[in-house]
């Protein structure tokens, strides 16, 4: 009886061993074909592709920057003052704070040199 099993499981695993065998080879097949198909495209588009001319390369990048600033979402009015009122407070903080600094650390170098 352990005899019938043993071989069942030999013949399993040989079974796996020549499927694992045959899917490798038909994936290395496939990408050598993948390959040469590439290749073969590659030739016959830049065979079928000529450069366009300058005229027309210069026209298709304006109707791309065209295309381009219509895609601009424009803030409103009440965003943009918004926008510029919390600019100017930030301004003012940092420009306090460095008016700080600048007074306090002059301060400190007077008391060290006994400058008047």
């Amino acid at each position: 009886m352990a005899e019938k099993k043993n071989k069942a499981a030999a013949k399993d695993d040989s079974k796996k061993a020549a499927e694992m065998k045959e899917s490798k080879a038909a994936k290395e097949t496939k990408a050598a074909k993948d390959t040469a198909s590439s290749k073969a495209k590659s030739s016959d588009k830049k065979a079928a592709e000529k450069k366009p001319s300058v005229f027309s390369r210069i026209a298709k990048y304006f109707r791309e920057c065209k295309s381009e600033v219509k895609k601009i979402v424009w803030p409103t009015p009440k965003a943009t003052f918004k926008n510029t009122g919390i600019v100017l407070a930030v301004l003012i903080v940092i420009g306090l704070l460095i008016f700080g600094l600048d007074t306090g650390l002059v301060a400190l170098l007077r008391l060290i040199m006994n400058i008047g």
